[in-house]
């Protein structure tokens, strides 16, 4: 940004322009043929290949927000016969400053035998998960799936307090007590894997 241009800041929902004077970019989505700000930010515009693309970035200090297909991490937090609640913790390797809730229906755990699902056998309460963000759901929480192999439970305590080991995509099992437990299991990828 050059000295002259000046700064334009935006608040989430405000229309920036329509769809046929710009592209969406990051902090953006598409509402009725416009494109509208999904968070409060400065408004950057970059040239595109057919359209210049519009972005929202936060000020200095970045609190990130999670956005349709983005990967998360969430610790579950209560689990239903129809769908689990989650505390989002992270996006991609950024740790958030401030929990979302995230919502994962029956539907939306595997990809293949959808009806045979069940519940408690994909999580329990306590569970660290990876999902992908959907959607924004409603005003309540952001709709996520587990419904691909590097999607599911990471981590998992068992009744003797002990980290759970991966044996198969929907078992984990106690080193301690030897106790096997269903669980969605994720194959976690490199790119998923933080040093610590």
């Amino acid at each position: 940004m050059t000295a002259e241009e000046h700064v334009v800041i935006c608040i989430p929902g405000e229309r920036l322009g329509s769809t046929e004077e710009y592209t969406a970019g990051e902090g953006t989505f598409i509402r009725q043929g416009y494109v509208c700000s999904s968070r409060a930010g400065h408004k950057i515009v970059e040239p595109g290949e057919k359209r210049p693309k519009v972005h929202i970035l936060l000020p200095q200090q970045q609190n990130v927000i999670p956005e349709v297909n983005s990967i998360v991490t969430a610790k579950v937090t209560n689990v239903n016969p129809k769908f689990c609640r989650c505390a989002i913790l992270s996006v991609g390797d950024k740790k958030l400053q401030t929990t979302f809730r995230g919502l994962i229906r029956k539907e939306d755990i595997r990809a293949t035998e959808k009806d045979r699902v069940e519940m408690y056998k994909s999580f329990r309460p306590g569970d660290i998960i990876l999902a992908k963000v959907l959607s924004l759901g409603d005003s309540q929480s952001y709709l996520l799936s587990t419904a691909a192999n590097e999607l599911g439970v990471v981590l998992a305590h068992s009744e003797a307090g002990v980290n759970m080991v991966p044996i198969s995509w929907c078992e984990m099992q106690c080193p301690k007590s030897l106790v096997k437990e269903f669980r969605k299991v994720a194959k976690v990828q490199a790119e998923h894997i933080v040093a610590s």
